[in-house]
């Protein structure tokens, strides 16, 4: 059903401008619109509101029609939804998955014809609605489920992106493929049949040594942050690929892009262990994902405190993926130590391989947050356990 009434520069100016503030105020008033459902107008401005920072490009654009807030909470930024789209080149690509179609978006910015598929028919037509104000004219669009249009289809196409969903939330952190809809590897070998290449996004809870049990012909893994936080993970599947994969580690922000790559194989050189030294470095958090710990103290020439504690150390300042702090002073943690040193004063914690939690630890030695200081709690060499003292750089 066609939501274009949602068009009217009345309506669209009525939501434009209560955007900001809580629904909940919003809801208790008159609909001045009694002609619309107000339910509808208030899904319109909280999704609008949600799409402020995650969608920018829809945001400022006039005549965007927004699905519920599940689906804007659902979708991919535009930041990765960007870098999904460097990872492909071709004539035609399919998405299977299309949902509020930002992925869709920027693959028509690279690839000449683009198919999407989605299920849920008023998200395909609000789709379709907001592509043709947003200029996009080389997208076509299938209204069903992904599977009949793949056995329907009769040509071959360069590329096929899948984003899969969970049919069950209810198992928590733990989950695998075939527990998604579609079921990727069930269909996999179909899915070779109409292209030599597949995009599999995947939600970052996926166990990456799990997904490659599921999965075969895996020639890369991308683990994509932004501002730190990972975001999803990104397969590329290629028929026939027998090779070790290459895992790649993207951190997207403002300052720069932090990349890290290496090759899963069985030949993992041990890194080389020290106590601290001049500098400490911190993995971001596509690297903390990836689990190549030992291949990036090779990487940067950097010695390890501990196999356990990820955390990295040289008396030379090198280019690095992540924080990179001075050491001005570290000792072992010891009561009279943290009375001196730390007690009642404030500073920025962290752990790692550490038996007591941030929490505990600022309310046992009465530590305030904020400031200019860093405070690592670790362990180090034989399992002893210390606190580093550091200014960041």
């Amino acid at each position: 059903m066609s939501k274009d009434y949602l068009l009217q520069d009345a309506v669209q100016s009525f939501i434009k401008s209560k955007v900001g503030i809580p629904i909940s105020e919003i809801a208790l008033q008159k609909n001045p619109f009694p002609e619309i459902d107000w339910k509808l107008i208030l899904e319109q401005i909280e999704s609008r509101e949600k799409s402020k920072t995650k969608l920018p490009s829809w945001f400022s654009r006039e005549k965007i029609i927004y699905p519920p807030k599940i689906s804007i909470e659902q979708t991919s930024s535009e930041e990765t939804a960007r870098y999904k789209a460097s990872l492909v080149q071709g004539d035609t690509l399919i998405d299977l998955t299309g949902g509020f179609g930002v992925d869709c978006y920027y693959f028509a910015q690279k690839i000449k014809s683009v198919f999407h598929c989605e299920q849920n028919l008023d998200l395909s037509e609000i789709v379709a609605s907001n592509f043709k104000n947003l200029g996009i004219n080389n997208v076509k669009f299938y209204k069903g489920n992904s599977n009949d249009f793949i056995h329907n289809i009769k040509e071959k196409t360069d590329w096929i992106y899948i984003d899969p969903s969970r049919r069950n939330s209810s198992k928590g952190k733990v989950f695998l493929l075939q527990d998604c809809e579609p079921n990727v590897p069930e269909m996999l070998e179909t899915y070779f049949e109409i292209s030599s290449n597949i995009l599999l996004k995947t939600a970052p809870l996926l166990d990456i040594s799990a997904g490659l049990k599921e999965i075969q012909n895996c020639k890369e893994i991308h683990i994509v942050a932004l501002n730190n936080e990972v975001k999803e993970l990104l397969w590329v599947l290629e028929k026939n690929f027998t090779g070790h994969p290459l895992l790649k580690t993207i951190n997207l922000n403002n300052k720069k892009e932090e990349v890290f790559e290496f090759y899963l194989n069985q030949n993992r050189t041990e890194p080389i262990y020290s106590e601290p030294l001049k500098y400490l470095y911190e993995p971001n958090a596509a690297i903390m994902k990836s689990g190549g710990f030992k291949e990036l103290a090779l990487a940067f020439n950097l010695y390890k405190l501990h196999p356990n504690s990820h955390l990295y150390t040289s008396n030379e300042l090198v280019p690095f993926c992540g924080r990179v702090f001075e050491i001005n002073h570290f000792f072992d943690y010891q009561k009279n130590n943290m009375k001196t040193f730390l007690q009642n004063t404030k500073a920025n914690i962290t752990t790692r391989n550490f038996p007591e939690t941030v929490e505990n630890l600022k309310k046992k030695w009465k530590i305030n947050d904020g400031g200019t200081d860093y405070c690592f709690f670790t362990t180090y060499g034989n399992e002893l356990k210390i606190v580093l003292l550091c200014k960041k750089i």
